[in-house]
């Protein structure tokens, strides 16, 4: 409780230097390592975590990201249900340390999640619950041009099937909503992210609209890998 209410007292400044230095944390962003492990992000993933204690924790998070995880379809909220812990983990920890921008997440993960080991819990919980099909499609016309790109600039990282790479913290994109795959890319393509992969970047930075959306398209239309 004690670090909630810090949180809470320095949450003014914090915003103010948000805004004021928001362009060059991007840029330090980009000149380290994407996935180093550093600050509560090794805190979280030393500790096992308690998917029962998560399961607590995510009833705060269901108005938004639904009972089951799955999210909305159309696109304001990502399906969580069935992503690497660790990539959770690493997302949930980049917003609470400002390096992600995302203003809806932060008032959550800074009243709800008090130490690394929450953090931990509530992404064990997620990765438990099943993946849902029922996702936000795009309009299916372009799919062999969004899978043509996927193939060459994609797979490497997020696999052949989208499944992701949870040692590399490359998230799921299978079978995620269309609308929401297609929000983030803009995002990391126009630099808006702030904790966007820097190669990732490189290779996005000059696609066009038409082109990240078949590839969103394509991504939403993939079949979530099996359970492991």
């Amino acid at each position: 409780m004690r670090r909630i209410r810090e949180r809470h007292v320095n949450k003014l400044l914090t915003t103010i230097l948000v805004a004021v230095l928001w362009p060059a944390a991007v840029s330090a962003q980009s000149a380290q390592e994407w996935n180093q492990i550093k600050g509560e992000l090794a805190e979280a993933l030393k500790t096992k975590g308690d998917a029962a204690r998560g399961a607590d924790a995510f009833v705060a998070c269901q108005g938004c990201h639904r009972k089951d995880g799955s999210g909305r379809t159309s696109g304001a909220y990502p399906r969580l249900s069935g992503q690497h812990a660790t990539v959770l983990m690493k997302q949930i920890s980049d917003i609470r340390a400002g390096r992600r921008n995302n203003p809806k997440m932060e008032p959550y993960v800074e009243d709800h999640l008090a130490e690394p080991a929450d953090i931990a819990d509530i992404a064990v919980f997620l990765e438990t619950l099943p993946i849902s099909t029922e996702n936000g499609k795009g309009p299916g016309v372009n799919l062999a041009p969004g899978k043509v790109i996927y193939d060459h600039d994609c797979a490497e990282c997020h696999g052949a099937n989208g499944e992701g790479s949870a040692e590399k913290f490359y998230p799921m994109v299978a079978a995620q909503h269309y609308r929401y795959l297609l929000r983030e890319l803009r995002f990391i393509r126009d630099g808006d992210r702030g904790n966007s992969n820097p190669d990732m970047v490189k290779v996005i930075k000059s696609y066009r609209d038409a082109q990240l959306e078949a590839l969103a398209d394509y991504m939403a239309q993939m079949s979530p890998p099996a359970r492991r």
